[in-house]
């Protein structure tokens, strides 16, 4: 029986899922996953992974479940060096560092401690010619304003330390910072060329109640880097599912990114160190690389 063409090359692409988008890396979409997701794994594995299943970075979150990355043996003095081009053998960047410093709190000695480490994350990334640094604003207790002073004023030291570092703080639309207004107001004040945003999509659409697109148009050219997930709602809960499986409108928001030519990467945040109940990442990323990679091949719409 003669094969058409078109049949001909739908076959390819659907050999080339299949096979975990196993191509070069100048072919590589701009695919990413958290090592949230695999706290199981080595070094080795993680890296061997990514490059298998066509994944274009990671973003280092902690490995083996262990999160202070700047200590680390894989990091170390010694090793450094030699990590960076097991990274660069296997075609991958790593797209940002995952701090978890807080820039919401009041306590001296604590936020001294927050700030501190922040810096051994930007040194770090600087070492590893990792463009950004994830942080939190987190929460908002007390008055407002105080707050938001303090987020504002760590965003601004955090950049200033970073920039001539060639390392740019970027804060997580999390916890209490969902909304566009807040993260437009703090992004605004920080004053920094170095500070940027790192869009939680679930986060804003699911506690910031706002649409993607929205979120897209108030925030877009602050965006730096995206985390994408699912879930759904159970009672009074949300639980973390396969992507596509849930209600969180992941095409949407990755439209929304492509209609104003977002650059950076799609980042798959899978929290198994938080949900040690969720599936396990050999079942998770390729759903997750599966559906994004249909999303980031489909036409826009133009108009």
């Amino acid at each position: 029986m003669e094969i058409t063409r078109r049949e001909f090359l739908a076959a390819g692409a659907a050999t080339a899922l299949m096979s975990g988008l196993s191509w070069g890396s100048e072919q590589r979409l701009p695919l990413a996953f958290s090592t949230l997701g695999c706290p199981a794994w080595d070094w080795k594995k993680v890296l061997d992974y990514a490059q298998a299943k066509g994944f274009a970075a990671i973003e280092l979150r902690g490995i083996m479940g262990q999160m202070d990355l700047p200590s680390r043996p894989e990091f170390a003095p010694g090793q450094i060096a030699e990590s960076k081009r097991q990274v660069a053998d296997h075609g991958l960047k790593i797209s940002d560092l995952g701090c978890s410093s807080e820039m919401h709190t009041a306590d001296p000695a604590d936020r001294a401690k927050q700030l501190a480490d922040a810096r051994r994350f930007i040194d770090l990334a600087s070492t590893l010619e990792v463009p950004y640094v994830r942080v939190f604003g987190n929460q908002i207790h007390g008055p407002r304003e105080e707050v938001l002073a303090r987020v504002v004023d760590g965003l601004h030291q955090l950049g200033e330390y970073g920039g001539p570092k060639g390392v740019t703080v970027i804060i997580e639309s999390h916890g209490e910072f969902v909304d566009s207004p807040t993260l437009k107001e703090v992004l605004t004040r920080a004053d920094s060329k170095h500070v940027a945003l790192l869009w939680d999509a679930h986060h804003t659409f699911v506690d910031g109640h706002e649409e993607p697109e929205h979120t897209v148009a108030e925030l877009g050219q602050r965006i730096r880097h995206t985390h994408l997930k699912d879930s759904v709602q159970v009672g009074k809960e949300r639980k973390y599912v396969l992507p596509g499986t849930g209600d969180v409108p992941m095409e949407r928001q990755i439209m929304a990114l492509r209609n104003i030519g977002y650059k950076g990467y799609y980042c798959f945040e899978w929290e198994k160190v938080w949900h040690p109940d969720i599936q396990e990442p050999e079942e998770a990323f390729p759903a997750y690389v599966k559906l994004v990679t249909g999303y980031l091949k489909e036409p826009l719409k133009k108009g």
